[in-house]
């Protein structure tokens, strides 16, 4: 599913592409959000302008992700519901602070904070150790951690298990894409299915692995192999968007020789 490449200024507009996007009628959004098929029609239209509660009625059918319902909201005549601040503002002291906390309590495990097009803002002193050898470029700001992960003079070929970890990483994003609608992300989307691989298969799960449940990453480094974990933490009750759309990855060892490489590493 591609995501949209322009942005509408007409509420109609906005809601038709949302509809679209999530392929849906006029007469299911209707029906979903218990409105007459010719009213949706002369919203879309602009013949007939939405009030707030039916705004925000059509933006939870549709499911939209805050960012979202703010342009809709916006794009209708009303104040957005939600706040969106740097995360280098002053009012977000306290929020950056709480992230930080989490992110150093998981030592000696790695951990990292990301917004919504995978850029790296925050993480533990575990990360930086992590990237040694990486090209200089990729490492400037703002560090994207799926082209970190995914480039070939990134961490690609210290991957053992590149060709399982790039198809996770690959349809987290396109799930993302899929709910959010960013161009942004579809054009990362493309960059990274453009860079060379190994074409390395499939590892075979190691004795204890789930990798239906919980995804490995095997990660060479000069202490040696980590097998790793991964899992993502969202602020899903935030109502600042930038909260909202910080995602936390946090990685755990997957057997004892790791844990002991990473306290190594760590201390």
């Amino acid at each position: 599913m591609h995501a949209r490449h322009t942005t509408p200024t007409a509420f109609g507009d906005h809601l038709r592409q949302w509809r679209r996007h999530r392929r849906l009628s006029q007469l299911e959004l209707a029906l979903q959000a218990d409105v007459s098929t010719r009213h949706l029609s002369c919203v879309e239209t602009g013949r007939a302008s939405p009030s707030r509660e039916m705004v925000m009625r059509l933006c939870e059918r549709l499911q939209l992700p805050p960012r979202e319902r703010n342009a809709l909201l916006v794009a209708a005549g009303y104040a957005p519901m939600y706040r969106e601040r740097a995360l280098d503002d002053p009012a977000m002291a306290a929020a950056r602070t709480a992230v930080q906390r989490i992110l150093d309590a998981h030592e000696p495990w790695p951990a990292l904070a990301m917004d919504r097009h995978w850029n790296l803002v925050m993480h533990n002193r575990l990360v930086p150790l992590l990237l040694q050898g990486v090209a200089p470029a990729l490492l400037q700001p703002p560090v994207n951690v799926l082209r970190l992960s995914l480039h070939p003079q990134g961490l690609a070929p210290r991957i053992h298990n590149l060709a399982q970890w790039r198809e996770h990483l690959l349809e987290r994003l396109q799930q993302q894409i899929a709910a959010t609608g960013d161009s942004a992300l579809a054009v990362l989307a493309e960059e990274l299915r453009a860079l060379p691989t190994s074409h390395s298969p499939h590892a075979p799960a190691l004795p204890g692995e789930h990798p239906g449940v919980l995804m490995p990453f095997r990660f060479d480094t000069p202490l040696g192999v980590l097998n790793l974990v991964s899992t993502t933490t969202v602020f899903g009750t935030a109502v600042d968007i930038t909260l909202q759309e910080l995602a936390l990855e946090t990685f755990l060892p997957a057997d004892e020789p790791t844990a002991e490489r990473l306290r190594a590493l760590a201390g």
